[in-house]
């Protein structure tokens, strides 16, 4: 990867997605001096943006971590809109939309149509072919893969992806921009999972299929894995934490990629998720919240 020092600045960033991702790769750019505009769905999800953004701020000023002033001019380098239009002056956009090809390759030729020929497009998927998504555009050597990992405020780490397609400058754009954000950036080829995602989900769906041979129980499953290798939680509480819908999305696309019946998602979370217990974010998963 080219070194930062020598790329472009990336001034104005556009985020498409007012969710928790969008938000708080907004957060991240307008806390490192970056000019960001959020293009959200409606006008009520444009001022929920603004909203968890100011409320993350306040905290952070609140432990000390962040000085007032700090803290007012980020927000007035943040803005929103609901028309893809505002974000022709952008150096650089970052699709976090639902993790849906159709999606995603939607939202892509739209920005095709709208932003300058050297603006750089880039997909915050964390699964899904970085080539397939820049080949739904006129640029595919202008669109590469930005991935955030959630929190964005907190996680340390955004894996660049290489698809076939990009140019080095866009890679070096991006490279510029993660490090501009105060973030680890990692070079990877555009494989499916990449580097995260590919070897914690099939780790994720195995424990599941332990659980399902009846080797131990859940909760003993995550006590070994804290105790037995360090880790900050077990592989249940945190399918729970990341969706088990966004969970077997994932698993799903690796399985595809492998095309092995052994990664294929494990059945209990394939139920589970037809039940609508997804995790944290309905109040049951594996545990009850």
């Amino acid at each position: 990867m080219p070194s930062s020092t020598s790329s472009p600045r990336v001034s104005h960033v556009g985020i498409v997605g007012s969710g928790i991702m969008g938000a708080g790769i907004a957060e991240v750019a307008v806390t490192t001096g970056h000019r960001a505009t959020v293009r959200s769905r409606s006008e009520s999800a444009a001022r929920e943006v603004v909203d968890r953004v100011a409320k993350s701020l306040a905290k952070r000023v609140e432990r000390g971590k962040l000085e007032a002033a700090q803290r007012d001019e980020a927000l007035a380098l943040l803005a929103t809109t609901t028309n893809l239009v505002d974000l022709a002056t952008c150096d650089l956009v970052i699709e976090s939309v639902v993790e849906d090809i159709d999606a995603k390759r939607a939202i892509l030729a739209e920005l095709d149509g709208v932003l300058a020929d050297s603006a750089v497009i880039a997909t915050n998927t964390s699964t899904l072919s970085v080539t397939e998504l820049a080949l739904s555009t006129k640029r595919p050597g202008r669109v590469c893969g930005i991935h955030f990992f959630n929190p964005a405020t907190t996680m340390p780490l955004v894996e660049i992806v290489r698809p076939a397609t990009a140019d080095a400058s866009t890679l070096d754009l991006a490279a510029s921009f993660v490090a501009a954000c105060g973030k680890d950036g990692v070079p990877v080829r555009d494989d499916a999972g990449f580097i995260v995602n590919a070897l914690l989900f099939p780790y994720l769906n195995n424990a599941i299929k332990m659980f399902e041979r009846g080797t131990a129980s859940i909760e003993d499953i995550d006590t070994a894995m804290k105790g037995g290798c360090n880790f900050p939680m077990g592989p249940f509480a945190l399918l729970d934490l990341v969706g088990l819908d966004t969970s077997l999305s994932i698993i799903r696309t690796l399985h595809a990629a492998s095309g092995n019946p052994a990664d294929a998602p494990a059945q209990m979370l394939v139920d589970l998720v037809a039940d609508g217990h997804l995790g944290r974010k309905t109040g049951r998963g594996f545990f009850p919240y």
